[in-house]
């Protein structure tokens, strides 16, 4: 496929709006509209960043214990909720509560936290 031929592509879909383009002026714009799986996808990916971040950090540090666990606990959900309450001035029980945002990805988070927490940790430590 020859570049004009992909531009074309690109061109007709966004014509057509079966893709809609994602603005990233919205994720910081309280007046902008949101639907409750942008907003999920949002939150997700920000929890996973943080995740990533403070895996990354435990484990160059050496820190150790549950304590640790906590403390990303608390950390990432402080950061979704300032995002969602505080950023976008949303109301929450539009989209199901606190507890269903602040659940959005926290699982698959834990689990990214923990592994490069221990992944460095045993590489850089051991």
């Amino acid at each position: 496929m020859s570049m004009k031929e992909k531009k074309s592509v690109k061109f007709n879909l966004q014509q057509n709006d079966h893709i809609p383009p994602f603005q990233y002026a919205k994720l910081l714009d309280p007046d902008a509209s949101w639907d409750k799986d942008q907003l999920g996808d949002v939150l997700h990916w920000i929890r996973q960043v943080v995740a990533l971040i403070c895996g990354l950090l435990w484990g160059s540090v050496p820190l150790v214990g549950a304590i640790w666990i906590l403390v990303f606990l608390v950390l990432s959900s402080g950061i979704v909720y300032g995002y969602y309450a505080i950023v976008l001035k949303l109301d929450e029980d539009d989209f199901g509560g606190h507890g269903a945002l602040l659940q959005e990805g926290l699982f698959a988070s834990i689990t990214l936290f923990l592994l490069a927490w221990i992944l460095v940790y045993s590489l850089a430590h051991f």
